[in-house]
Protein backbone atom coordinates (compact mmCIF):
# COMPACT_ATOMS: atom_id res chain seq x y z
CA UNK A 1 0.00 0.00 0.00
CA UNK A 2 1.51 3.32 -1.10
CA UNK A 3 0.75 6.27 1.16
CA UNK A 4 -0.30 9.48 -0.55
CA UNK A 5 0.58 13.00 0.59
CA UNK A 6 -2.90 13.26 2.07
CA UNK A 7 -2.33 10.04 4.04
CA UNK A 8 0.96 11.31 5.45
CA UNK A 9 -0.52 14.65 6.48
CA UNK A 10 -3.43 12.96 8.26
CA UNK A 11 -1.12 10.46 9.96
CA UNK A 12 1.13 13.22 11.26
CA UNK A 13 -1.91 14.98 12.69
CA UNK A 14 -3.01 11.75 14.36
CA UNK A 15 0.46 11.02 15.78
CA UNK A 16 0.73 14.50 17.24
CA UNK A 17 -2.65 14.10 18.91
CA UNK A 18 -1.74 10.69 20.33
CA UNK A 19 1.55 11.92 21.77
CA UNK A 20 -0.21 14.79 23.54
CA UNK A 21 -3.18 12.76 24.81
CA UNK A 22 -1.79 9.44 26.00
CA UNK A 23 -3.51 9.96 29.34
CA UNK A 24 -6.96 10.21 27.72
CA UNK A 25 -8.90 8.63 24.84
CA UNK A 26 -6.72 7.39 21.98
CA UNK A 27 -9.10 4.70 20.77
CA UNK A 28 -9.33 3.76 17.10
CA UNK A 29 -12.74 5.45 16.76
CA UNK A 30 -11.42 8.68 18.29
CA UNK A 31 -8.17 8.86 16.31
CA UNK A 32 -9.70 7.84 12.99
CA UNK A 33 -12.18 10.72 13.31
CA UNK A 34 -9.33 13.15 13.94
CA UNK A 35 -7.60 11.83 10.81
CA UNK A 36 -10.90 11.96 8.83
CA UNK A 37 -10.88 8.27 7.89
CA UNK A 38 -13.06 5.29 8.63
CA UNK A 39 -11.65 3.14 11.46
CA UNK A 40 -10.92 0.31 9.01
CA UNK A 41 -9.06 2.49 6.51
CA UNK A 42 -7.16 4.40 9.19
CA UNK A 43 -6.03 1.17 10.84
CA UNK A 44 -4.54 -0.01 7.53
CA UNK A 45 -2.59 3.15 6.72
CA UNK A 46 -1.46 3.61 10.33
CA UNK A 47 0.15 0.17 10.37
CA UNK A 48 1.86 0.80 7.03
CA UNK A 49 3.39 4.04 8.32
CA UNK A 50 4.36 2.93 11.85
CA UNK A 51 4.71 -0.84 11.42
CA UNK A 52 2.48 -1.13 14.49
CA UNK A 53 -1.24 -1.25 15.11
CA UNK A 54 -2.73 1.79 16.84
CA UNK A 55 -3.13 -0.23 20.05
CA UNK A 56 0.49 -1.42 19.92
CA UNK A 57 1.73 2.12 19.29
CA UNK A 58 -0.31 3.78 22.03
CA UNK A 59 0.49 1.01 24.54
CA UNK A 60 4.21 1.31 23.81
CA UNK A 61 4.11 5.08 24.12
CA UNK A 62 2.33 4.86 27.49
CA UNK A 63 4.94 2.45 28.82
CA UNK A 64 7.77 4.62 27.52
CA UNK A 65 6.22 7.74 29.04
CA UNK A 66 5.92 5.92 32.36
CA UNK A 67 9.57 4.81 32.09
CA UNK A 68 10.61 8.41 31.50
CA UNK A 69 8.75 9.51 34.64
CA UNK A 70 10.43 6.73 36.62
CA UNK A 71 13.83 8.02 35.52
CA UNK A 72 13.09 11.67 36.31
CA UNK A 73 10.82 11.67 39.34
CA UNK A 74 11.75 9.42 42.24
CA UNK A 75 8.77 10.53 44.35
CA UNK A 76 6.11 9.29 41.89
CA UNK A 77 4.58 5.99 42.99
CA UNK A 78 3.79 2.99 40.80
CA UNK A 79 0.10 3.40 41.69
CA UNK A 80 0.15 7.00 40.47
CA UNK A 81 1.74 5.97 37.18
CA UNK A 82 -0.71 3.14 36.71
CA UNK A 83 -3.64 5.51 37.16
CA UNK A 84 -2.08 8.30 35.12
CA UNK A 85 -1.57 6.15 32.04
CA UNK A 86 -4.92 4.40 32.09
CA UNK A 87 -4.11 0.92 33.40
CA UNK A 88 -6.86 -0.90 35.25
CA UNK A 89 -4.60 -1.92 38.14
CA UNK A 90 -1.02 -1.88 39.41
CA UNK A 91 -0.64 -5.51 38.39
CA UNK A 92 -1.71 -4.88 34.79
CA UNK A 93 0.70 -1.95 34.56
CA UNK A 94 3.52 -4.01 36.05
CA UNK A 95 2.88 -6.91 33.64
CA UNK A 96 2.86 -4.59 30.62
CA UNK A 97 6.00 -2.81 31.80
CA UNK A 98 7.87 -6.07 32.45
CA UNK A 99 6.87 -7.44 29.05
CA UNK A 100 8.38 -4.38 27.41
CA UNK A 101 11.54 -3.78 29.49
CA UNK A 102 12.16 -7.19 31.03
CA UNK A 103 11.91 -5.93 34.63
CA UNK A 104 9.13 -4.54 36.79
CA UNK A 105 8.85 -0.76 37.32
CA UNK A 106 10.36 -0.84 40.83
CA UNK A 107 13.45 -2.75 39.70
CA UNK A 108 13.77 -0.51 36.65
CA UNK A 109 13.99 2.49 38.97
CA UNK A 110 16.36 0.75 41.44
CA UNK A 111 18.75 -0.44 38.75
CA UNK A 112 19.47 3.14 37.73
CA UNK A 113 18.80 5.42 34.81
CA UNK A 114 19.14 3.82 31.43
CA UNK A 115 20.21 0.34 32.55
CA UNK A 116 17.29 -1.32 30.80
CA UNK A 117 16.84 1.23 28.04
CA UNK A 118 15.72 -0.01 24.66
CA UNK A 119 18.08 1.98 22.47
CA UNK A 120 21.42 0.20 22.75
CA UNK A 121 20.41 -3.09 24.29
CA UNK A 122 21.69 -5.82 22.03
CA UNK A 123 20.51 -9.38 22.09
CA UNK A 124 22.81 -12.27 22.91
CA UNK A 125 22.42 -15.63 21.22
CA UNK A 126 19.80 -16.67 23.77
CA UNK A 127 17.82 -13.44 23.09
CA UNK A 128 18.65 -11.95 26.48
CA UNK A 129 19.88 -8.37 26.84
CA UNK A 130 23.65 -8.14 26.90
CA UNK A 131 25.70 -5.85 29.12
CA UNK A 132 26.08 -3.27 26.35
CA UNK A 133 23.68 -0.83 27.99
CA UNK A 134 22.76 2.50 26.48
CA UNK A 135 25.02 5.48 27.00
CA UNK A 136 22.53 8.32 26.93
CA UNK A 137 22.29 8.01 30.70
CA UNK A 138 22.08 11.25 32.66
CA UNK A 139 24.32 10.45 35.64
CA UNK A 140 24.71 13.41 37.98
CA UNK A 141 27.86 11.86 39.43
CA UNK A 142 29.78 11.82 36.17
CA UNK A 143 32.39 14.44 35.39
CA UNK A 144 31.50 16.77 32.53
CA UNK A 145 34.65 18.87 32.65
CA UNK A 146 35.96 17.23 29.49
CA UNK A 147 33.12 18.50 27.32
CA UNK A 148 34.43 20.28 24.24
CA UNK A 149 31.55 22.57 23.44
CA UNK A 150 30.21 26.05 24.02
CA UNK A 151 27.12 25.83 26.23
CA UNK A 152 24.75 28.61 27.18
CA UNK A 153 21.32 28.75 28.79
CA UNK A 154 18.96 31.40 27.51
CA UNK A 155 15.40 32.10 26.42
CA UNK A 156 14.70 31.89 22.71
CA UNK A 157 11.83 33.15 20.60
CA UNK A 158 9.49 30.87 18.68
CA UNK A 159 11.11 29.01 15.79
CA UNK A 160 8.94 28.16 12.77
CA UNK A 161 9.64 25.05 10.72
CA UNK A 162 8.24 23.21 7.75
CA UNK A 163 8.89 19.57 7.08
CA UNK A 164 7.79 15.99 7.56
CA UNK A 165 7.85 13.35 10.27
CA UNK A 166 9.36 9.91 10.05
CA UNK A 167 9.68 6.90 12.32
CA UNK A 168 13.03 5.17 12.70
CA UNK A 169 16.56 6.47 12.27
CA UNK A 170 16.93 4.64 8.95
CA UNK A 171 14.27 6.90 7.42
CA UNK A 172 15.77 10.27 8.36
CA UNK A 173 17.97 10.75 5.29
CA UNK A 174 15.19 10.02 2.82
CA UNK A 175 12.81 12.30 4.71
CA UNK A 176 15.31 15.16 4.57
CA UNK A 177 15.68 14.55 0.84
CA UNK A 178 11.90 14.72 0.42
CA UNK A 179 11.81 18.03 2.32
CA UNK A 180 14.57 19.50 0.15
CA UNK A 181 12.93 18.26 -3.06
CA UNK A 182 9.64 19.83 -2.01
CA UNK A 183 11.17 23.11 -0.82
CA UNK A 184 13.42 23.78 -3.82
CA UNK A 185 10.76 24.68 -6.43
CA UNK A 186 8.99 26.86 -3.86
CA UNK A 187 12.03 29.09 -3.44
CA UNK A 188 12.62 28.13 0.19
CA UNK A 189 16.24 27.15 -0.48
CA UNK A 190 17.28 30.33 -2.29
CA UNK A 191 18.48 32.10 0.82
CA UNK A 192 22.23 31.42 1.12
CA UNK A 193 22.07 30.69 4.84
CA UNK A 194 18.95 28.55 5.11
CA UNK A 195 19.08 26.00 7.94
CA UNK A 196 17.74 22.49 8.43
CA UNK A 197 16.75 20.93 11.74
CA UNK A 198 15.75 17.66 13.38
CA UNK A 199 13.13 17.58 16.14
CA UNK A 200 13.02 14.50 18.39
CA UNK A 201 9.61 13.45 19.71
CA UNK A 202 10.92 10.34 21.45
CA UNK A 203 13.86 9.84 23.78
CA UNK A 204 16.67 7.51 22.82
CA UNK A 205 16.93 6.67 26.52
CA UNK A 206 13.70 4.69 26.38
CA UNK A 207 12.74 4.14 22.72
CA UNK A 208 14.37 1.79 20.23
CA UNK A 209 16.03 3.52 17.22
CA UNK A 210 13.57 1.98 14.75
CA UNK A 211 10.64 3.39 16.75
CA UNK A 212 11.87 6.92 17.48
CA UNK A 213 9.66 9.57 15.86
CA UNK A 214 11.53 12.53 14.40
CA UNK A 215 10.83 15.50 12.21
CA UNK A 216 13.11 16.58 9.37
CA UNK A 217 12.49 20.24 8.68
CA UNK A 218 13.57 23.57 7.28
CA UNK A 219 13.56 26.76 9.34
CA UNK A 220 11.27 29.46 7.95
CA UNK A 221 10.54 33.05 8.91
CA UNK A 222 6.83 32.52 9.55
CA UNK A 223 4.26 29.72 9.20
CA UNK A 224 3.04 29.09 5.66
CA UNK A 225 0.12 27.15 4.25
CA UNK A 226 0.99 23.78 2.80
CA UNK A 227 -0.64 20.97 0.93
CA UNK A 228 0.37 17.34 0.90
CA UNK A 229 2.79 15.68 3.27
CA UNK A 230 4.62 18.81 4.48
CA UNK A 231 3.37 20.69 7.51
CA UNK A 232 4.42 23.60 9.66
CA UNK A 233 5.42 23.19 13.30
CA UNK A 234 6.42 25.99 15.66
CA UNK A 235 8.97 25.31 18.37
CA UNK A 236 7.76 27.15 21.44
CA UNK A 237 9.65 30.05 22.93
CA UNK A 238 11.27 29.57 26.30
CA UNK A 239 14.45 28.73 28.16
CA UNK A 240 16.81 26.29 26.45
CA UNK A 241 20.25 24.82 27.00
CA UNK A 242 22.10 25.42 23.74
CA UNK A 243 25.33 23.58 22.92
CA UNK A 244 27.35 24.58 19.86
CA UNK A 245 29.51 21.89 18.27
CA UNK A 246 31.70 21.29 15.24
CA UNK A 247 31.84 17.51 15.05
CA UNK A 248 32.08 14.45 12.88
CA UNK A 249 28.77 12.84 11.97
CA UNK A 250 29.48 9.82 14.20
CA UNK A 251 29.88 11.95 17.35
CA UNK A 252 26.23 12.91 17.84
CA UNK A 253 25.59 10.14 20.36
CA UNK A 254 28.49 11.30 22.52
CA UNK A 255 27.60 14.98 22.53
CA UNK A 256 23.93 14.36 23.37
CA UNK A 257 25.10 12.14 26.23
CA UNK A 258 27.42 14.86 27.49
CA UNK A 259 24.77 17.53 27.16
CA UNK A 260 22.22 15.65 29.26
CA UNK A 261 24.94 14.92 31.82
CA UNK A 262 25.68 18.66 31.94
CA UNK A 263 21.98 19.43 32.34
CA UNK A 264 21.68 17.17 35.38
CA UNK A 265 24.98 18.22 36.91
CA UNK A 266 23.92 21.87 36.75
CA UNK A 267 20.47 21.30 38.23
CA UNK A 268 18.23 21.86 35.21
CA UNK A 269 15.05 19.88 34.49
CA UNK A 270 13.89 19.20 30.96
CA UNK A 271 10.48 20.58 30.04
CA UNK A 272 7.90 18.35 28.40
CA UNK A 273 8.82 19.58 24.92
CA UNK A 274 11.02 18.02 22.26
CA UNK A 275 14.76 18.67 21.99
CA UNK A 276 16.12 19.52 18.56
CA UNK A 277 19.20 20.13 16.43
CA UNK A 278 19.82 23.04 14.04
CA UNK A 279 22.47 22.54 11.35
CA UNK A 280 24.56 25.47 10.12
CA UNK A 281 26.21 23.72 7.18
CA UNK A 282 26.02 20.70 4.89
CA UNK A 283 28.64 18.37 6.32
CA UNK A 284 28.88 16.58 2.96
CA UNK A 285 30.46 19.70 1.45
CA UNK A 286 32.98 20.16 4.27
CA UNK A 287 36.50 18.90 3.39
CA UNK A 288 36.69 17.04 6.70
CA UNK A 289 32.99 16.09 6.82
CA UNK A 290 32.47 18.34 9.85
CA UNK A 291 28.94 19.23 10.92
CA UNK A 292 28.38 22.63 12.54
CA UNK A 293 25.36 22.12 14.78
CA UNK A 294 23.51 23.56 17.77
CA UNK A 295 21.73 21.20 20.17
CA UNK A 296 18.71 22.60 22.04
CA UNK A 297 17.17 21.16 25.20
CA UNK A 298 14.05 22.92 26.60
CA UNK A 299 14.44 23.35 30.36
CA UNK A 300 12.56 24.79 33.29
Amino acid sequence: MNLSKHHIKSLNKALSYIDKNLESDVSLDKISKIAHYSPFHFHRIFKVFTNETLNQYSSRKRIEKAAAVLLRKKDVTISELSLQFGFTSNSSFTRAFKTFYGVNPSDFRKQGKGTYSKILQVKSKNSQPSANFETYVCDTNQNTAYMQSHIEVKSIGAIHTIGASCIGTNNVSSTFQNVMTWAGPKGLLRQPHFKMATIYYDSFKITAPDKVRMRACLLIDEPIKTDGDMSTVTINEGKHIIAHHEININEFERIWTELFMWMNTNGYNMRNEPPFEIYHNDFNTHPKKICVVDLYVPVA
